[in-house]
């Protein structure tokens, strides 16, 4: 019995000497490491005080509060959320890279008659293409996806429609849009109240979603 205590001990008092050579140890990385083999297997290792001193670098890991469960009714509208995101996100893909094309091609056209022209026919273009798709679109989701073509943009909808047609143009279609409770005016807030959409939008870029 005398023995097993005394091994207790000892193991005890190993630990806590452990714990503080840890604790007083200076930073590895502040220190030139050095290239040696364990057996088979190479590993960097510190010479401190005369001590050979192996170093294992361990990956950053980001520990969060636990979050409290979400109620239930919190949870059916966030993945509403997701779903009407995921809905709209392709038509915003296609608008940001329609409008760097327009916007491009207008560049080469100097004469005014040819670029309204080139604008109709893009318009009438995707109108044959889309028109049916979009008309399916819940007015949230209309909301949603004018926040997200400033995203692609870095315009509002109210600026690519007057960029392209005109201020009369932007005009109509903002006084449209307000009757339906929605603003081409709406700016992309990925810091504030469109932070829940950014996240959704990082998840399916990323390939998460």
């Amino acid at each position: 019995m005398a023995n097993i205590l005394l091994f207790y001990a000892e193991m005890t008092r190993f630990f806590i000497l452990f714990s503080m050579l840890v604790c007083v140890l200076p930073d590895a990385s502040a220190q030139d490491t050095i290239r040696m083999k364990l057996g088979d297997y190479p590993v960097d290792a510190i010479v401190h005080n005369g001590d050979t001193i192996y170093v294992a670098r361990l990956m950053e890991v980001a520990i969060k509060p636990k979050k409290r469960a979400a109620a239930t009714r919190d949870l059916r509208q966030y993945r509403r959320l997701i779903y009407n995101v995921k809905k709209v996100y392709p038509y915003a893909k296609i608008a940001g890279d329609r409008f760097a094309r327009i916007s491009a091609h207008l560049d080469s056209i100097k004469n005014g008659r040819e670029q309204r022209e080139f604008i109709k026919q893009m318009e009438a273009d995707i109108i044959k293409q889309y028109e049916a798709e979009l008309k399916n679109l819940t007015v949230t989701q209309g909301r949603i996806l004018i926040k997200l073509i400033d995203r692609e943009t870095s315009k509002t909808s109210y600026e690519v429609v007057k960029d392209l047609r005109g201020s009369f143009q932007a005009a109509f279609w903002q006084a449209i849009a307000r009757i339906f409770g929605s603003n081409l005016k709406t700016e992309y807030d990925p810091e504030g109240e469109d932070k829940m959409i950014e996240e959704i939008m990082i998840m399916i870029e990323k390939g998460y979603l």
